[in-house]
């Protein structure tokens, strides 16, 4: 897709520790000088697979989904090394952009990589049956990239075969084609591809990713009707469950984020050490952790009374009292003390974290906490000897489904459905937190507002909140104007972090990357950059 970027790419190679991965990103054979001399066993067709797995991102490593966050109104990042997410927020990016040039080139080698992959496997002698699993598995993951770049950038080149450098003019694919080839390509795989793999293949891409996949495209494009169809053949299967403590219920949320919940049932797309380096981007400075993405007051708020209410609708005086001490009387839901870090806060070893009296934490200073609240979740104490790890990242995960087919129910006006209500009332009990009172939330506006909040609540900090966001067609109403953390206890106000801007005509999309615009003499431009 891109003159001269598998060359480029070789330096940026993600991680990957094998010499021959690296070879097949410039040479497309990893060891030898031509396809004949490499596509012979099936050790050479797995390799080539995996560097096709290469792309998946990670939540904190590699491409992080976590640090989409910092692209919404839940979090504020810095350090730039980490990426320029920050200049998204205050209406700066450009064709420029570091992140739009890293994701796009990113996902057109992966995609290059399927295409040559499915071109060349049949080179290779060895059991067909895991041949055609292994087809299967590239297929689904170059939808997968399409699905991602769709969801960024709107219209992009489909490509379904690889090109040389002089075949560089694809056009942009209007998006409802592309939508209709990922959706057509992930059922396809889904039909034929296993419901689950030994532990060490969890990474791999089964039938139920794919119809997670289609779950979580489809809400984006508001095809409901194909939401809850994906979202019932994943529940419906019996493979995944909402996973709890063995030991201790109230831990369960907790737990899920760490090494001691790490091989679970909920777990459904996986990256294989996704969040191995969150010590050394969430954790706080003072206890050796760095912090490069703060969460906002916005996310804490969100989270309510253990007794269902919202801290908004109990009034000034109660929302004052919980915005200076957010777990007043230890009375919020359990999943805002096991999603993030307060001022207060003790850390395990009897460490204080207070961002307004003690130095090493103090807002604002480097490495350390921009809002005055930090990351708890896949920070995990184990990390913090060698300030790294070997934590899974769950891409998509069990509670996901169930709220995306709860509020396509909802959207259908369907939400008076009992498994809207089951559903709900199975990830909050999880939580332990009331079930849905339904003599408050009794209309499409009502579930509409409920199942929003318990969205961000279960699923905060972990990414998708970017794109809700935009498909809920609130981005501009969030994206805009003072971004605010902690409660300063010496003045009594909020912590002023950014003030942002956002343009529903410009930010709602990705800039092409300058590069592509000058190597593609048909490469349109997204509006406004």
């Amino acid at each position: 897709m891109m003159k001269n970027r598998l060359l480029l790419y070789t330096f940026l190679a993600l991680g990957l520790g094998n010499s021959s991965c690296e070879k097949f990103l410039t040479n497309d054979s990893p060891s030898g000088i031509t396809d004949a001399q490499w596509w012979k066993t099936e050790t050479d067709a797995m390799n080539a697979l995996g560097t096709v797995y290469v792309g998946t991102p990670g939540g904190s490593r590699g491409r992080n989904i976590m640090y989409y966050s910092g692209l919404s109104d839940e979090a504020v990042h810095r350090g730039d090394w980490k990426g320029e997410y920050d200049s998204f927020t205050r209406g700066l990016a450009s064709s420029r952009w570091g992140i739009s040039n890293m994701v796009w080139e990113d996902d057109y080698i992966a995609i290059r990589r399927a295409n040559r992959f499915l071109e060349n496997v049949d080179k290779a002698f060895f059991d067909a049956a895991l041949k055609e699993r292994m087809k299967l598995e590239a297929r689904a993951l170059r939808a997968y990239y399409h699905m991602e770049m769709l969801m960024l950038f709107g219209d992009i080149p489909l490509l379904t075969k690889s090109l040389t450098p002089n075949e560089n003019q694809a056009k942009r694919t209007p998006k409802a084609e592309v939508y209709k080839f990922v959706v057509d390509e992930l059922k396809a795989c889904a039909e034929e591809l296993p419901s689950s793999y030994v532990d060490r293949d969890r990474f791999r891409i089964t039938s139920g990713v794919c119809w997670a996949l289609i779950s979580r495209l489809a809400l984006y494009e508001k095809d409901y009707d194909l939401v809850v169809t994906a979202s019932k053949k994943i529940i419906d299967s019996k493979v995944y469950r909402l996973w709890t403590s063995k030991t201790n219920k109230a831990e369960s949320f907790n737990e899920l984020f760490s090494y001691v919940g790490q091989l679970n049932n909920e777990r459904i797309f996986t990256k294989q050490s996704g969040c191995s380096n969150t010590w050394t981007s969430f954790a706080p400075f003072g206890v050796g952790g760095e912090t490069y993405l703060s969460p906002t007051n916005t996310v804490v708020d969100n989270f309510e009374t253990k007794q269902g209410k919202t801290i908004q609708e109990l009034g000034q005086d109660s929302l004052k009292i919980y915005q200076k001490n957010p777990n007043h009387n230890n009375n919020r839901d359990p999943r805002m003390t096991a999603s993030v870090f307060i001022p207060n806060e003790i850390f395990p070893g009897n460490y204080k974290l207070d961002p307004f009296n003690n130095p090493s934490d103090k807002i604002g200073e480097t490495k350390s906490t921009a809002t005055g609240f930090w990351i708890k979740k896949y920070v995990d104490a184990r990390d913090r000897q060698a300030k790294n790890g070997s934590l899974d990242f769950m891409i998509i995960r069990y509670a996901e489904i169930l709220l995306n087919f709860a509020e396509a129910k909802i959207e259908l006006n369907q939400f008076n459905d009992p498994e809207v209500i089951q559903f709900i009332n199975q990830i909050r009990d999880r939580a332990s937190m009331p079930a849905l009172n339904t003599a408050i939330y009794n209309s499409q506006a009502k579930m509409r507002e409920f199942v929003r909040r318990e969205r961000q609540a279960e699923l905060a900090l972990e990414g998708g909140r970017f794109f809700d966001l935009r498909r809920w067609g609130i981005a501009a109403e969030k994206m805009n104007g003072m971004v605010y953390g902690a409660t300063n206890p010496q003045t009594g106000e909020l912590v002023q972090v950014q003030a942002r801007t956002y343009r529903e005509n410009r930010e709602l999309l990705w800039p092409i990357p300058e590069r592509e615009m000058i190597a593609n003499p048909n490469m349109v431009q997204n509006p406004n950059y």
